[in-house]
């Protein structure tokens, strides 16, 4: 390693640190076809292990590393960043930023060529199919992404148009990668720019310990957001099964065991303090509740739901296809 690098190795593993969760890596390289130039991310075939000294290069520009998310050996991350690339892309992550911050999580800024990465950081690896599952319903939770009609465009069931969530897999299979980011505080490239962090100097010690100074998320704090979610019809709803993931629910035995109306919701909700909002089934059998938000149903205590169009639970339960017994099951 050269002196000039030798005297910032400490700002390399500080990068390691917060940023490299396997020695896998890609590496950018730009091709001109036609009349374009276009980027290209491949993995090395001779030097594939990520090192200290490559990470070196990377901050000086003499090449640019793209990232891995899941580390195959535990399934987990140790960061989670959402790329959105499409216009008005850094306000939406700017609103999602804030959302986070509502959520008790810390989030940096970063600026890209075609919009911008939001990145968060974890306390110790989190698995990646909670971290995919708890960014996907912040992103619909404050609809950003592409929009059509006012609502973001939903692109199958794990992904939100113009958003790009990493890590992209819930899980890696034997001798998978799955996909590369580029690495932050290098330099594009493509118009041969450096994009820096919002909220720190443009200096890459500064932009370092910037991210070192930001909370880091808990496996404890993660397990509480994902018990907020509410379940979709293939996901357990019982309270022995979510109690699991959630202390306040252990060891109860109530109307929410018998009965959730979430689970015939199909998760089509979305959430504003203390409450899920949706379409009620009762009003659209009539024709009504046209901005879908007549039914509310209480986060903490989901066997508690009520229409504000006046709709009674046994006309609720009917226009979903549910029997209605002298079982009580919600009000």
């Amino acid at each position: 390693m050269s002196p000039r690098l030798s005297l910032e190795r400490k700002l390399f593993v500080a990068y390691c640190e917060l940023f490299v969760n396997r020695r896998a890596h890609t590496v950018q390289t730009v091709t001109r076809e036609g009349l374009k130039e276009k980027c290209y991310y491949y993995r090395p075939k001779d030097d594939r292990c990520l090192s200290l000294e490559k990470i070196g290069r990377h901050f000086l520009g003499e090449l640019t590393i793209g990232l891995y998310a899941i580390n195959p050996a535990t399934q987990c991350c140790k960061w989670i960043a959402i790329d959105a690339d499409y216009q008005d892309a850094v306000t939406d992550l700017l609103r999602l930023q804030w959302e986070l911050r509502n959520d008790g999580i810390d989030s940096a800024l970063e600026r890209s060529r075609r919009g911008g990465h939001l990145w968060m950081f974890a306390q110790e690896p989190l698995l990646a199919a909670d971290c995919r599952r708890y960014v996907l319903n912040l992103a619909a939770r404050v609809r950003a992404g592409k929009q059509e009609n006012g609502q973001p465009q939903i692109v199958g069931s794990a992904s939100i148009e113009g958003i790009e969530i990493f890590p992209k897999q819930d899980r890696l299979s034997p001798g998978e990668f799955g996909n590369a980011i580029r690495g932050p505080l290098g330099i594009h490239r493509r118009d041969g720019k450096r994009y820096w962090f919002y909220g720190a100097d443009y200096d890459i010690k500064a932009q370092l310990e910037y991210l070192q100074g930001l909370g880091k998320l808990s496996q404890k704090r993660m397990t509480r957001l994902l018990a907020e979610i509410p379940p979709t019809a293939d996901e357990p709803c019982c309270a022995t099964e979510r109690g699991r993931n959630h202390g306040s629910f252990i060891g109860r035995r109530s109307s929410w065991e018998e009965f959730s109306i979430l689970r015939y919701l199909g998760g089509r909700v979305r959430r504003m303090g203390r409450n899920y909002f949706t379409c009620c089934p009762a009003c659209a059998r009539r024709g009504r509740d046209k901005h879908g938000d007549n039914l509310a149903i209480s986060v903490t205590e989901p066997n508690k739901y009520r229409c504000w169009a006046g709709c009674t639970k046994e006309e609720i339960r009917a226009a979903l296809g549910l029997r209605v017994s002298g079982t009580y099951y919600g009000r």
